[in-house]
């Protein structure tokens, strides 16, 4: 039975009365959905070696809203002129050569109307048409220079096969050997979300171009094997490239044991660089190539559903034992804030950078991310950067003087800044949103602590609609951030903004198992998910009623991923929303152990296989209390994703609510991936949000919708 006999249909247009423009500012106006195709984000800054100038891409949606466009942009890092477009086309990963005269880049073309492999091209800062240096039939990854600007080293997956076919010429009259497109699988992780299926035959390894001569260089392989490589670096004397890898065929049965190698330019044997008791992420050889800088997280003993973070640093050698510098620091080393507005093409580039006497990394504490100091003598953490913000990523000159960094706000996209970390200094560079967003009346999100049912305390981010009226109460909605250890933060998010915009107040927590309050608040959940994080959740819902801010009976509740899986939770186990909308969830987890792209057969979530704990599985898992669902349930799932397949999630709600007859949709969006809400096409992102505040609307502020009758 439809639930519109909860709504006050007087009060829900008081509601909309008092968010409408006429009580604005002339000039300004709420943010809309569509207002994301004309979003422009900065992504990969990449600071010159003299630190005068930073080069980045610059990302936007393209004409028919289907995709996006990206070029290499460069800025004066002193800000005095504005950002110039230096390449156009689909170009990414921007790396300046040792003298600051070249930049390699990757670029992607098109080729029968469909996208090409991305190969690496130069192009001179004096001008001139960039060249081509590699033509890969798997295409080459970003570039790493070698000290002296004569060498490019790279990753591909191009095989000895796939330069065969390409160097095979036609034989007249003779058909084409046909491949067969049959796959034999033999590992548990066969797809990923994203790439989708996986050829173990054709794993990244490490190739280099010579830059001498004219055309298109003859690239070499430096590395083989069964085993992948990724993160190039090279030793400061250009004798060794490194690089980061699992040598294991099957790692899903160990815990994660990521370590840095390193091998001989020229080609030969490979050699451990550094080691920890768990899986190494970005990393910094120091200055001399004597020691190294990284990032990484030590496997617990027991294993644990968690492992926070930490910054090390050891010699560089097989035998070397790291130091960890922030064991004392129960915050996430190179962490960040959960939002929908990253940029959708580019990299990400945050990694160690070595100071005088510190190290500089950006780290999350209790949803900030900024960037800290962290001396190698004491391992005392200092803030470098403070404030309701998010360092998204960065880049430093050699001596560490100048960072080059995204940093966005509740308010701002993320701009391109540059700072001195002498003198504090700091400077915006890009301003490509300015325009729109002086359009927009954007509020920050209140911050709000709350006592949970165990005493804990509970951080949470509340977003208010424009010219909020504390006289007035309103319709919640409850968001739930996925992983489930993620967090929210100080990040600009449109989809709470939007969701404001359009009348609702937003409160979205971190319960127990988010990143950024320590350790032992994100591991607290283990074997335990969902479960007291939902009473959390609640608390939040209560805390809001009690300060007078919403209505008790226009509770919304949405979520995606771990959020879609606590949304399923929150309906099997309580009357109390009006309205749901699951997102790409779970809702069997025997189901989804088997297919997800990733295992789970190391005991971090479950303590065993479901045959072997089934018990555990039905009773972490909503569609066993399917039956007990009296909220209006909408399903949103990505027919690409593999993360949270869709017959593990909201197919299986979907068609149980049909069978008892009650209020339930399932939205899909054809060809989409795990990462629909955050790099998924244009048109599908808007749709997306449509269809959330679309169901809201219906349940909590009585709006008719004919989409959602049974056709």
């Amino acid at each position: 039975m439809l639930k519109l006999g909860r709504l006050r249909p007087a009060l829900a247009l008081a509601v909309l009365l008092a968010v409408l423009p006429l009580a604005q500012a002339a000039d300004q106006r709420p943010i809309g959905e569509t207002d994301l195709f004309r979003f422009v984000w900065v992504a990969d800054p990449q600071i010159s070696p003299d630190g005068k100038q930073v080069a980045f891409v610059r990302v936007s949606v393209n004409k028919k809203k289907e995709g996006y466009d990206s070029a290499i942009w460069l800025a004066p890092a002193d800000g005095s002129e504005p950002p110039r477009a230096f390449t156009s086309g689909q170009d990414t990963n921007p790396r300046w050569s040792p003298d600051g005269s070249q930049l390699a880049f990757n670029r992607s073309v098109e080729k029968d109307g469909k996208p090409q492999p991305g190969q690496l091209w130069l192009i001179s800062l004096r001008g001139g048409e960039a060249r081509a240096l590699t033509d890969l039939p798997k295409g080459a990854g970003a570039a790493a220079w070698s000290p002296d600007g004569k060498t490019i080293a790279f990753t591909s997956t191009t095989s000895d096969k796939d330069l065969a076919k390409k160097d095979r010429k036609p034989e007249p009259g003779k058909d084409e050997e046909r491949e067969s497109d049959v796959r034999v699988i033999t590992r548990a992780v066969y797809r990923f979300n994203g790439p989708g299926y996986l050829d173990p035959t054709r794993p990244a390894h490490v190739w280099a171009v010579e830059l001498a001569g004219e055309g298109i260089p003859k690239p070499r392989r430096v590395t083989t094997g069964a085993f992948a490589e990724d993160d190039l670096s090279w030793s400061p004397d250009g004798q060794r490239i490194y690089y980061t890898s699992n040598p294991v065929k099957e790692p899903y049965y160990s815990e994660a044991d990521a370590n840095v190698y390193s091998v001989p330019a020229a080609g030969g044997e490979a050699v451990k660089a550094a080691d920890i008791e768990g899986a190494i992420g970005d990393y910094a050889l120091s200055p001399d190539g004597k020691r190294i800088a990284l990032v990484g997280s030590l496997n617990g003993k027991p294993t644990r559903s968690y492992d926070q973070p930490d910054l090390f640093v050891a010699d560089v050698g097989p035998t070397a034992v790291a130091t960890n510098l922030t064991a004392a620091y129960d915050y996430d080393v190179d962490g960040g804030a959960t939002g929908d507005q990253r940029a959708p093409r580019g990299a990400s580039p945050s990694a160690p950078v070595w100071a005088k006497d510190a190290l500089l990394v950006k780290t999350a504490e209790k949803g900030r991310v900024g960037l800290r100091r962290v001396d190698l003598a004491s391992k005392k953490v200092e803030p470098i950067t403070s404030g309701d913000e998010e360092v998204m990523s960065y880049t430093a000159t050699a001596d560490a003087r100048l960072v080059a960094m995204i940093v966005s706000t509740p308010v701002a996209l993320g701009d391109l800044h540059v700072l001195d970390t002498a003198s504090g200094q700091r400077r915006q560079l890009s301003h490509f949103n300015d325009a729109l967003f002086a359009e927009l009346e954007l509020t920050p999100p209140e911050d709000v602590w709350y006592t949970s049912f165990d005493g804990r305390k509970i951080h949470a981010l509340v977003q208010k609609p424009p010219r909020y009226s504390a006289s007035q109460k309103y319709p919640l909605i409850l968001n739930i951030h996925g992983g489930p250890h993620a967090a929210y933060g100080y990040t600009f998010f449109h989809e709470m903004q939007w969701m404001a915009a359009k009348g609702y107040v937003v409160l979205y927590p971190n319960p127990r198992g988010s990143t950024s309050y320590g350790q032992e608040f994100g591991n607290v959940i283990q074997y335990r998910y969902p479960g007291d994080d939902y009473k959390d959740l609640m608390a939040g819902v209560d805390e809001l009623i009690k300060r007078g801010v919403v209505d008790s009976k226009w509770l919304g509740v949405t979520g995606g991923s771990g959020g879609g899986v606590l949304t399923n939770w929150t309906v099997t186990h309580t009357d109390r929303f009006a309205a749901a909308v699951s997102q790409r969830s779970i809702s069997d987890w025997a189901s989804w152990w088997y297919t997800a792209d990733f295992t789970l057969f190391t005991p971090r979530w479950f303590r065993g296989a479901p045959f072997e704990q089934a018990p555990d599985f039905a009773a972490r898992s909503a569609i066993s209390r399917v039956a007990r669902v009296q909220t209006p349930l909408m399903l949103i799932e990505g027919e690409a994703d593999w993360r949270t397949p869709a017959p593990s999630g909201g197919e299986q709600m979907f068609r149980a609510l049909k069978y008892l007859k009650k209020p339930t949709v399932m939205v899909r969006f054809p060809d989409e991936s795990h990462e629909l809400s955050r790099s998924g096409r244009p048109w599908h992102r808007v749709e997306r949000l449509q269809h959330i505040v679309g169901w809201f609307d219906l349940y909590l502020m009585g709006k008719a919708n004919e989409a959602y009758e049974v056709q």
